[in-house]
């Protein structure tokens, strides 16, 4: 029996040794392989941090251009996979169906020692708008689509697929740096999760699916799609500060806001919040944006936290024309990359993950048989 206390949730303890990101908990600031996140997002593209995260270097330009050449052509479905989402319901949770779609390819095309060191990240980057959007289509329109476009970018790709038309510019780069934003983040629950399976020498499907089924749960993912359901309930700034005020009361958890890492602000919000506002001032947004920007006053102003990344993502990916229940799904779109990099990063200096537990049981007894 252990008498050592623990900070809750592993707060702050050091887990293992990783390269590939770094969250800057005294100067709120992040890094992905000693950029900026600030820099990626002003000046790269998702494809370009997906290399980097993987392969631990930003591409040339024609690495670059031969990236996306590849990715395009792992855009398909296998005819297998088509029929496995087809059979899935058409209201089940979207995360299940990426967290099916993964399994099951994992089936249909298995790990080998032969396969490249990249080639099931690459795969996976690539296939998930497409498992998503196919049974979604499926289900919602009863047709079965093709999956493959010619568009450069997964944003692209993303928005062309849902909105089966080609998308506004100003949509794609805001969807392409959302995804930049959202692709890496130290060891995060999921990441950690993906790290811990991985350690046990277990398959790459296997550790994404565990991936997947951390971040499904509502206190790692899912908080920009609750922030937008609130928002959209509520009609005008001054209500907004009414209701905060009276959740806040109740002692209601407001999502969106505060951060495991960051302290006085997370570096990536105001990045996706300048984006929120350039796409509501092209379609003349006056509730959206202003009802966000009163909730975060009034939490500031109450509780002293500030927005994280999930906040304005949530604005952002309305004004893009995105269904609430695809935010979180979106997240698995760009964590992909950060999940393959850990993943990979394990299996190169591998020890079992297998920490103890502070025992707060009672004292040992004697043995006593039951009447």
């Amino acid at each position: 029996m252990s008498s050592t206390t623990k900070p809750e949730g592993l707060a702050g303890i050091v887990a293992g040794d990783s390269s590939i990101c770094l969250c800057g908990a005294k100067d709120e600031s992040l890094l992905y392989r000693s950029y900026t996140i600030e820099d990626l997002a002003e000046y790269s593209s998702f494809e370009e941090v997906a290399w980097l995260l993987l392969r631990g270097t930003l591409p040339s330009k024609k690495e670059l251009r031969n990236y996306q050449q590849e990715l395009k052509e792992l855009r398909y479905l296998p005819t297998g996979l088509k029929r496995i989402l087809e059979e899935i319901p058409g209201d089940a949770n979207m995360m299940d169906v990426l967290r099916t779609g993964c399994s099951a390819l994992g089936n249909l095309e298995p790990e080998t020692e032969e396969l490249p060191k990249y080639a099931i990240a690459d795969r996976l980057i690539a296939i998930f708008p497409s498992i998503l959007l196919y049974w979604y289509k499926y289900h919602t329109e009863g047709k079965q689509i093709i999956v493959e476009t010619d568009d450069d970018s997964a944003a692209g790709h993303f928005l062309r697929l849902l909105l089966e038309k080609e998308p506004d510019e100003t949509h794609r780069r805001c969807l392409d740096v959302s995804l930049i934003l959202y692709a890496e983040h130290e060891f995060n629950a999921s990441t950690f999760t993906v790290r811990t399976i991985a350690s046990t020498l277990s398959d790459f499907y296997s550790c994404i699916c565990g991936g997947i089924g951390a971040l499904r749960g509502p206190l790692h993912g899912g908080a920009n799609e609750v922030a937008m359901e609130l928002i959209q309930s509520l009609d005008s700034p001054a209500h907004a500060e009414q209701e905060i005020q009276k959740m806040l009361k109740e002692k209601q958890l407001i999502m969106g806001f505060g951060h495991r890492v960051y302290t006085t602000g997370d570096p990536r919000s105001p990045i996706i919040k300048k984006w929120a506002q350039k796409l509501a001032e092209l379609v003349g947004d006056t509730h959206i944006i202003p009802v966000s920007m009163r909730i975060e006053e009034v939490m500031r102003e109450e509780k002293n936290l500030f927005p994280n990344l999930d906040f304005y993502s949530a604005a952002a990916y309305h004004f893009c024309g995105i269904p609430t229940p695809m935010f979180t799904p979106l997240f698995v779109m760009s964590r992909i990359t950060g999940w393959c990099a850990h993943l990979l990063e394990q299996r190169g200096h591998n020890k079992l993950i297998r920490p103890v537990s502070n025992y707060t049981g009672p004292k040992p007894k004697k043995w006593e048989s039951m009447e």
